[in-house]
């Protein structure tokens, strides 16, 4: 459980709901089991802060499902009462370049993968657990921006303000967990213009001086390190991590040497799968260095093409040698006039239809970067700060992931249709918080008027009464706060 009066602000709150109202309660029961330590993980709030780091970061997690857009609209939330404080709390905990996110990340994140282990156990033919990695365009509005720039959207097919975000993702078979990521620019070739601004437009930029082996420093370095040496990276720490995977899925963007180099030196049995790019990467097949195109050709006068009925397209398979390492290889098209795609695993006893069902699950990835910006605000920050960017980040990684847990524990068919229910149940909150005033109001009146305690009144009325039950729990809520 969530120590002391962390647990009780998240308990009070969800008092106020009954388990009918099964997405908010079950979301807000999740959250008050976690296990967090202020300390244990650099939270610690100093002497003279009136406000413990822990409290300020669990309220900010739950900002989605009050429907709190963020710090600014705080204050005229439902969640006020449970802790009363300016905007300005927020932002000093979003700003903080001390605080590990990382480390807060991983150690929320693999109590909520634990949790769903006994509940994938009862069911079984699961797909295998895999990482998955992958980048998306995170857009901003603001020049000045610490370390903003410009990068080129293969979604609008032109640059724009924004940072690439990397992401690292783990599927259990069941579920999508973010597990990691890191912001990065793209400086480009124009060096009058490196990430594409002016050099007006760069010394306007904000900018902080950061402690060289504080966390905030050390994600501002990952900024300026190359996505593929940062994936590699990711993927270490969360092997690190105790986390296991039997395969990593990653787009044709990543599929490099350095990392079918790296995933098949693991030595617990994991496996690298991923689109290739039917380029100038060399293959050495049948004695000779061939290209993919190369290498096709030569299957296709060996009559050695395939057609899958299940899959309805046209596949081939070879076993290469990729600068001293076995990998298999899978051409695929969808028509005889289509383009040839090719599949990399280093699993050499894969199946064609196995490999393109457990390379399907790398969508999960896209589902997670539509749900999470359409939901839950993901790149929606437009702080100055780089070390806010990155805490609104993990924060709303952190809220997807609860989502994915409560997901699993309800009969939700999708992600938003438990979002938007948990929206739906907390409207009850604010409203409640509007009308108490009046019903006590009116509970006096009535109590003078046949002459009885309003106290006695009140504790009558509640005895046989869920819903009052419900106001006087959020009253004290508003007299706690």
């Amino acid at each position: 459980m969530l120590p002391n009066k962390s647990t009780t602000i998240v308990s009070e709150v969800k008092d106020f709901f009954t388990s009918s109202e099964k997405a908010i309660y079950t979301v807000l029961t999740i959250l008050s089991s976690l296990t967090l330590s202020e300390k244990h993980l650099g939270l610690a709030s100093k002497c003279n802060n009136k406000h413990k780091n822990i409290n300020k970061l669990l309220l900010v997690v739950m900002f989605p499902f009050f429907e709190v857009k963020d710090a600014w609209n705080y204050g005229q939330s439902s969640l006020y009462p449970a802790f009363r404080c300016g905007k300005d709390v927020f932002y000093r905990l979003l700003n903080d370049y001390n605080i590990p996110w990382r480390k807060i990340s991983y150690k929320l994140t693999m109590q909520l993968i634990g949790k769903t282990i006994d509940k994938n156990n009862e069911s079984s033919g699961e797909l295998p657990s895999c990482l998955i990695v992958d980048d998306t365009d995170l857009p901003k509005t603001g020049r000045r921006m610490e370390l903003i720039g410009k990068v080129f959207s293969h979604v609008t097919q032109k640059s724009v303000l924004a940072f690439k975000g990397l992401f690292l993702g783990y599927h259990d078979g069941k579920s999508f967990f973010a597990m990691d990521f890191s912001l990065h620019g793209e400086e480009g070739k124009n060096k009058k213009k490196p990430y594409g601004l002016s050099t007006k437009q760069m010394k306007a930029r904000y900018s902080k001086r950061r402690d060289k082996s504080s966390p905030g420093s050390i994600r501002k370095q990952e900024y300026f390190t190359t996505k593929i040496d940062n994936m590699i990276e990711m993927v270490r720490t969360a092997i690190g991590q105790g986390l296991r995977f039997d395969y990593m899925l990653v787009d044709s963007w990543f599929t490099c040497y350095a990392l079918v180099k790296f995933v098949s030196s693991r030595r617990f049995g994991c496996h690298l799968l991923g689109m290739a790019k039917m380029g100038k990467t060399r293959y050495l097949f049948n004695g000779k260095k061939l290209t993919s195109k190369e290498i096709i050709d030569c299957l296709r006068k060996q009559k050695k093409l395939k057609r899958s009925k299940q899959l309805k397209c046209y596949y081939s398979e070879a076993l290469v040698d990729f600068n001293g390492i076995q990998v298999k290889l899978f051409f695929c098209k969808t028509s005889r006039k289509g383009k040839w795609n090719v599949l990399l695993t280093t699993n050499q006893e894969l199946g064609f239809e196995q490999a393109y069902k457990i390379y399907a699950i790398r969508w999960s990835i896209e589902v997670f970067f539509k749900e999470s910006k359409q939901y839950l605000g993901l790149g929606k920050c437009q702080s100055q700060d780089f070390d806010a960017q990155i805490a609104s980040t993990t924060i709303c990684m952190l809220q997807y992931n609860l989502l994915s847990v409560a997901k699993q524990f309800t009969d939700y068919e999708s992600l938003g249709e438990m979002f938007r229910s948990t929206n739906a149940e907390t409207i009850q909150l604010t409203l409640a918080e509007r009308l108490w005033q009046l019903i006590v109001d009116v509970l006096a009146d009535l109590a003078e008027l046949i002459e009885i305690d309003t106290d006695l009144l009140m504790e009558k009325l509640i005895s046989d009464n869920q819903r009052i039950t419900k106001l006087t729990n959020y009253k004290a809520l508003l007299q706690a706060g």
